[in-house]
């Protein structure tokens, strides 16, 4: 089960696990979101759990909440990289929604 894989990283907004071929990459901010589809992620070409999340409108958006690295294709390293990237893009988007009262 993907809850019980063991945690290579982690940051305030992912999880990295090892899985037997894949490399796990899990957005923590997607938890508790049910996956409705498992599909390839246009943007980096790798198999990934999607749910649906709805804006204002009420128009629904597919999301990844976890991603799978092939353990052939991917090292570590790189999975960290992309992991670093989605740490800093919420990281920004924290401290613009909810700056710190001084």
């Amino acid at each position: 089960m993907l809850l019980d894989l063991p945690i290579l990283k982690k940051g305030s907004f992912y999880f990295i696990k090892d899985g037997d071929s894949d490399f796990v990459l899990e957005d923590k901010t997607k938890r508790g979101l049910t996956i409705k589809e498992t599909s390839i992620e246009e943007k980096l070409n790798v198999k990934a759990d999607k749910g649906m999340i709805h804006d204002m409108d009420g128009i629904g958006h597919w999301v990844p909440i976890r991603w799978y690295f092939s353990k052939n294709q991917f090292d570590l390293n790189k999975v960290t990289e992309y992991a670093e990237t989605m740490e800093e893009k919420y990281t920004k988007l924290r401290e613009l929604t909810c700056p710190d009262d001084d």
